[in-house]
């Protein structure tokens, strides 16, 4: 879904009033320097109506709009932006949206970016085909290798790269640093093979697979396993996750199938991602487990799994914070985009 630049000005304003009439939509345009006339606004509020982006409430003239699912999903947020603002004075939600996932548009790329997407996965294909196993086994190394220090980076390890080679290649830990730090990236490197093994079961999530990757990603590292029964929260944002085992147990259930609703998986991996990091089922490893299971949806469908390598730390989490708050995938979308195609010219893992 694709909204014109006036759309995504009435859509962003709305999402910070929370609902507003067309009247107070057309002022905000006009300050903002809109050339724009009163019947203009309420022609385009009626087509976002029409589109589902929009939702109304009242009758007559006292009709208000507000941002509805597709709304928030394709909102146009600058991360940095957004995120600069102290977490307590940022304008996007406190609580889960119950009907984000049931509400998930299906298409989330464009033609344009599907045709770039399935462009480099043909390549993809055609370098992996005949692969010699030597040149396979040295390709899944250094895959593993660099997601495993990157997805564990984003997390806060202090491994360098060269320190996850040698932890990775040779067993040996780095001097100086908790045993934990290791444990997370072997267990990124069990997690992977994994689901490099038992990819065909990652067509389709669910709460049983996605809980036997859990506990692959927190072996050793004094985490329950299972759905969690307490509350968490997410640092750095006012955004408090589902704390009712039954709420999570649905939450889940409701990604599963917004997933099988997708058909490309390129969508159904980052929506794995995206709302995996959302709903937070779990005590802790929360987001490392979303990264291998939108691996395990590539995987699955034969695609190039994401190492990651490239993106930056900040610009991941600004991005992570905007989903999380506002719903928007605008922001992450553009990460995967530009780490699935790094992925697909950078490795062959068949």
């Amino acid at each position: 879904m694709r909204f014109s630049l006036r759309q995504q000005k009435i859509i962003l304003f709305l999402i910070e009033k929370g609902d507003a009439r067309s009247s107070a939509v057309y002022d905000a345009l006009k300050k903002s320097g809109e050339d724009v006339s009163l019947v203009t606004i309420k022609r385009e509020l009626a087509e976002l109506t029409r589109r589902g982006a929009l939702l109304t409430t009242g009758a007559g003239r006292s009709v208000a709009y507000a941002v509805g699912t597709p709304g928030r999903v394709f909102a146009d947020i600058d991360a940095r932006g957004y995120c600069a603002i102290e977490p307590d004075k940022r304008y996007g939600m406190k609580r889960y949206n119950f009907p984000l996932f049931t509400e998930m548009p299906a298409d989330l790329f464009s033609d344009a970016e599907q045709k770039i997407l399935e462009s480099a996965t043909a390549r993809y294909i055609q370098k992996i085909e005949n692969i010699p196993p030597a040149i396979q086994k040295k390709e899944l190394e250094r895959l593993i290798i660099e997601l495993s220090w990157k997805s564990s980076r984003i997390e806060g390890n202090t491994y360098t790269l060269l320190d996850t080679e040698r932890l990775i290649v040779e067993n040996r830990e780095a001097p100086g640093h908790d045993h934990a730090e290791a444990q997370m990236i072997i267990n990124h490197k069990n997690a992977f093979l994994f689901i490099r093994e038992h990819a065909a079961e990652f067509r389709t999530l669910t709460r049983a697979n996605l809980e036997r990757l859990h506990a692959i990603v927190v072996n050793g590292l004094s985490v329950g396993t299972g759905l969690r029964g307490k509350p968490v929260g997410v640092v750095g944002s006012a955004y408090r996750p589902l704390d009712n085992l039954y709420q999570l147990q649905e939450g889940v259930d409701a990604l599963s199938s917004a997933l099988s609703r997708m058909p490309a998986p390129y969508a159904k991996s980052m929506i794995a991602l995206l709302g995996i990091s959302y709903l937070q089922p779990f005590e802790d490893g929360n987001k490392r487990t979303a990264r291998l299971a939108a691996n395990a949806v590539l995987l699955a469908h034969g695609y190039a799994p994401l190492s990651y390598r490239s993106v930056e730390e900040n610009e991941y989490r600004e991005a992570m914070l905007v989903f999380y708050e506002i719903n928007s995938i605008i922001p992450f979308k553009k990460i995967f985009l530009t780490q699935y195609l790094f992925a697909a010219e950078q490795y062959a893992i068949k």
